[in-house]
């Protein structure tokens, strides 16, 4: 049996009360001078959280325990809400078909990567995005937003593909919701009832994947 990903969201509710964010991996090197050399050693942040802290109760942690079987542990990846960044604008802040830039049209192009760009200084960071929402995604062309027949979303790799490429020069942007593709980091679910009982949180870690 080989991995792959399930087209599946993890419950709602005990991912919203999760703990977590995202991590990076930096080489830090220091001189005999006392300066600093730094080298990042992946390109995009990898995110990680652990569930049991959305675990509430004992219907909760039974679905989550249903969950894992069915992905067989560390096998199967799946959909993750992020609770704190899961949409093109800001948190409460309503999506709009010109939150992100996603290119500028050459008149020949016309499939373009859904990504969320962070910051506006000297370097900022674009992440892609590869699992938006189903009926969520809304797109523009220089400010004006298509129809929905003018284009296509693929949910499964964040691509969409207008009907009609667009002219030279013309920016392209959308407003989505997305999830986060994730696995569980681990192939063992340890349950003590007596414990959880007692108020103890149960861990559930999760990791962000690369598809």
């Amino acid at each position: 049996m080989t991995s792959g990903f399930h087209d599946v969201r993890f419950p709602l509710e005990v991912a919203l009360g999760a703990r977590g964010g995202p991590e990076r991996a930096t080489d830090v090197v220091t001189l005999g001078s006392g300066s600093e050399q730094r080298n990042a050693r992946w390109a995009h942040a990898r995110r990680r959280w652990d569930a049991g802290w959305g675990v509430k109760s004992f219907s909760a942690l039974a679905e989550v325990v249903a969950f894992f079987e069915e992905r067989r542990g560390r096998l199967y990846g799946f959909r993750w809400r992020d609770r704190l960044d899961h949409a093109s604008a800001a948190p409460g802040v309503a999506i709009t078909p010109t939150d992100q830039i996603l290119g500028t049209g050459d008149g020949a192009t016309r499939s373009f990567s859904l990504a969320k760009t962070y910051g506006s200084g000297d370097d900022p960071y674009r992440r892609p995005i590869t699992k938006p929402v189903e009926g969520s995604v809304r797109v523009a062309v220089s400010g004006a937003e298509l129809e929905a027949g003018a284009f296509a979303v693929d949910t499964a790799t964040g691509e969409i593909t207008l009907a009609i490429a667009p002219a030279a020069g013309q920016s392209v942007s959308a407003g989505f919701l997305f999830d986060v593709p994730v696995r569980f980091d681990t192939d063992f679910l340890e349950v003590d009832l007596a414990a959880f009982e007692a108020g103890a949180i149960p861990s559930i870690p999760v990791i962000e994947i690369r598809l």
